[in-house]
């Protein structure tokens, strides 16, 4: 029978091959950053509990009302601004996520999660009582906010808990089955509470699964904090430049899909140009700065770089698939939002498979990023097949497909994550796991409104048949990028 580590123990590295750059800041990593780490399996599996309920909430925010927005938009007269529902929360996430998860290794992540569960349950209940499409994207924005806050401290906890990467490969699947399933449910209880109910009901599920995270988290989750001879220095300076860095190139593509005239488009490329601006500033601020906020030091590796470019890619991906489809089965092919929302539910339903499994392989592989490449031929081949979808396809086949996709998504989103966490170095952990979240989010951003632009000036139907060719091409893309990932378990 095979052996485990102990969880407790310091973590046996993954070197990159052909970085020696990459291969100390794995081994710098191993310094635990621990004050009351729970140590019996129970004590691990309650403060799990807190992450995992936090996860549901955080698939419940992002996909719960993916079905009621074509009502929502029709009820509210706001299809022109459909794309700005998903990207003005995508921009508040992209936004947020860095900044607290820095926060969350500086000072705990255990009061983030805290926050962030409470600010995602008052936005939700003012956007189920928005009157207008512009006050729903603005509350939209606010959920974001606690979203991204909540990515960073949830997706970053398991790495106080289990410094060993080959037994928290394992743990990570709790929180990957917990996201996957809370999100397969969603689209479906979105599109049932919406029709029995109305649509604005479909925003009042999530401040109940809050309500449950909220006690598991402050009850069960230890404080951890790492330790430091004197209080860190917050680098406002580098945040704010962070903040348009990130945000800025996003509202620019936001508003290009909607503008209309020459000058609309012209303020939209100015945008954007101020956010490379930013990109160009960040790096010499945050070299100055005693404790940045993004330090440098994440993204030395050639494997932490490729690692956040397929990130991007494969936010793209999943999100223009969870916004899209059920636009596409029901705008154009007239299924109602339950049916709709039960035939996307393997997309994210079948996801713990796919962990599950990477969980099973990944500590036997010698090279363990052949196991993305693998996840993107799955979800390629989904992408792929989503082509043949008409209003006379068999519910089955429609099924088999977002299953495939589901199953490719299980082997990379999981891996990005916890190669990230090895990359890094204890005390960047938390940014180092709030980039690769990031720059997911920055591709949905993207994703979403590139075909959103399509949508718009040309038609649904074409406009989402061009974001599917766009996913099938974005993962031929991310399986070049993780076959040039040279990691090695060097211990198996």
């Amino acid at each position: 029978m095979q052996q485990h580590p102990d969880p407790t123990r310091t973590p046996a590295p993954l070197n990159a091959s052909d970085s020696p750059t990459t291969a100390a800041a794995v081994s710098s990593a191993s310094t635990p950053a621990e004050q009351t780490r729970p140590q019996s399996r129970r004590e691990l599996l309650l403060a799990m509990s807190g992450i995992a309920a936090s996860a549901v909430v955080v698939a419940f925010d992002s996909t719960i009302v993916s079905t009621s927005l074509p009502k929502v938009a029709q009820a509210l007269d706001g299809m022109a601004a459909y794309a700005w529902v998903g990207t003005g929360y995508f921009l508040a996430s992209a936004v947020s996520i860095m900044i607290f998860g820095r926060l969350g290794d500086l000072y705990g992540r255990k009061p983030l999660l805290l926050i962030a569960l409470a600010i995602v349950t008052i936005a939700s209940v003012l956007c189920g009582v928005a009157q207008t499409m512009g006050q729903l994207i603005c509350f939209r924005v606010f959920q974001g906010l606690g979203g991204g806050m909540m990515m960073a401290t949830a997706f970053a906890a398991p790495a106080d808990l289990f410094p060993d990467p080959r037994v928290r490969v394992r743990w990570m699947v709790l929180i990957s089955s917990s996201f996957a399933v809370a999100s397969g449910l969603g689209p479906v209880l979105g599109g049932a509470v919406t029709e029995a109910l109305g649509w604005r009901a479909a925003f009042f599920v999530t401040p109940l699964a809050a309500l449950t995270a909220l006690y598991s988290t402050w009850r069960f989750f230890p404080a951890i904090h790492s330790k430091r001879s004197s209080a860190p220095r917050i680098d406002w300076l580098g945040a704010v430049v962070l903040v348009i860095a990130v945000g800025a190139p996003l509202t620019g593509i936001g508003r290009l899909s909607a503008a209309t005239t020459g000058a609309e488009q012209l303020w939209a490329l100015g945008v954007m140009a101020v956010g490379l601006a930013a990109v160009a500033l960040l790096i010499p601020v945050e070299r100055r700065a005693t404790t940045p906020i993004f330090p440098l030091r994440i993204l030395r590796s050639r494997e932490a770089k490729l690692l956040n470019l397929a990130g991007v890619m494969a936010g793209s991906v999943m999100f223009i698939l969870i916004f899209y489809m059920p636009l596409l089965l029901q705008d154009e092919f007239n299924f109602s939002p339950t049916y709709a929302g039960l035939l996307l539910t393997p997309l994210v339903a079948v996801m713990p498979l796919g962990s599950i499994i990477n969980g099973r392989l990944f500590p036997r592989q010698s090279e363990p990023a052949r196991l993305m490449i693998f996840g993107s031929v799955l979800l390629g081949l989904g992408c792929l097949l989503t082509q043949t979808f008409s209003a006379n396809s068999p519910a089955w086949w429609i099924v088999l497909t977002m299953s495939i996709c589901g199953a490719g998504l299980g082997f990379l989103l999981p891996n990005f994550t916890l190669f990230m966490q090895m990359l890094a170095e204890q005390r960047d952990v938390g940014v180092a796991s709030a980039l690769i979240q990031t720059t997911r989010a920055f591709g949905g951003a993207v994703g979403t409104a590139l075909v959103g632009i399509a949508v718009a000036k040309i038609s649904v139907t074409l406009g989402v048949r061009f974001g599917l060719v766009l996913c099938v091409i974005l993962c031929g893309l991310i399986g070049w990028v993780c076959s040039q990932i040279h990691m090695k378990n060097v211990t198996r």
